[in-house]
């Protein structure tokens, strides 16, 4: 196994993360809740919460995410890869491929090969690599049929971790996350609660300490007519799955003109401990 084990994580004086990724690790859906104070569209996400917890436990942590929605593995890997391990962090999450997989066509062999370079590539650094499973698409009708490719990307996925030592987010196997509830309005993002037990769940395979679980039960869900659901399927279906179709046929990304919102090590604050149960 490479980099730091668990022990040595919470132990250091001074701990430097770097996130890599796409709209999951920027944190979309998941605003800030002193948004008055962060700029306009700054998303928090599990993987700042994750920093925040590490920074419970540490003396400093310096804290990049380079993320940035949209992005393909191919673009990940060369935006982000270099400048992540030029700054030779402790800890590296590297979420990449999901862009890739949902598009027709998609070949989970070709995108697990730019899916290695990248581990390979983070593990010569000497940092703790931690990867992450795609979700189960069971929950959501339109994507079910996407269930078989998810998971042979995610079986090449794991075998990469095994042969370079990472650590592995399985968000395959968290039921919780087939709730509703757990996604915002698109149906593609993690709602804020879907987030912070994300990050529970991270930070359970880092061994870091939280208040929360992520595997809590949910409350009972409120009854909706059938009238009621079918209106919010139209309403999906118009604000968000034709613009996104809209989006593939033209090349464009709703990434396209952005940058990443952490891009250089800062320290980051602790974690406000309102925020958890």
């Amino acid at each position: 196994m490479s980099g730091f084990r668990t022990s040595e994580l919470t132990q250091k004086d001074i701990l430097s993360y770097v996130a890599l990724g796409d709209s999951f690790t920027e944190g979309m859906s998941d605003p800030y809740p002193d948004s008055d104070t962060v700029p306009e569209g700054r998303y928090r996400g599990w993987a700042d919460r994750v920093a925040g917890h590490l920074a419970d436990h540490v003396g400093e942590v310096r804290y990049a995410n380079l993320a940035v929605r949209g992005r393909l593995i191919a673009q990940i890997r060369d935006e982000q890869m270099e400048p992540a391990a030029e700054m030779a962090p402790d800890l590296v999450t590297l979420c990449a491929g999901g862009n890739d997989i949902i598009r027709p066509g998609a070949d989970p062999d070709r995108t697990v090969e730019l899916f290695e370079d990248m581990v390979a590539r983070l593990s010569a650094t000497g940092a703790r690599v931690v990867v992450f499973t795609g979700f189960d698409t069971n929950w959501q009708p339109v994507m079910r049929h996407l269930r078989g490719r998810i998971a042979t990307y995610n079986m090449h996925m794991r075998a990469v971790a095994d042969r370079y030592g990472c650590d592995v987010v399985d968000l395959w196997s968290m039921g919780c996350l087939s709730d509703p509830r757990a996604w915002s309005w698109d149906r593609l993002h993690l709602s804020p609660e879907g987030h912070r037990r994300v990050a529970l769940r991270t930070c359970e395979v880092l061994g870091v300490p939280v208040a929360g679980r992520w595997d809590a039960p949910w409350p009972p869900p409120e009854p909706r007519a059938w009238r009621t659901a079918r209106q919010e399927d139209l309403h999906w279906a118009r604000e968000f799955l034709v613009p996104w179709i809209g989006r593939r046929l033209s090349g464009r990304s709703s990434g396209d003109g952005l940058g990443p919102k952490r891009p250089v090590l800062r320290p980051c604050r602790r974690t406000d401990h309102r925020d958890e149960p």
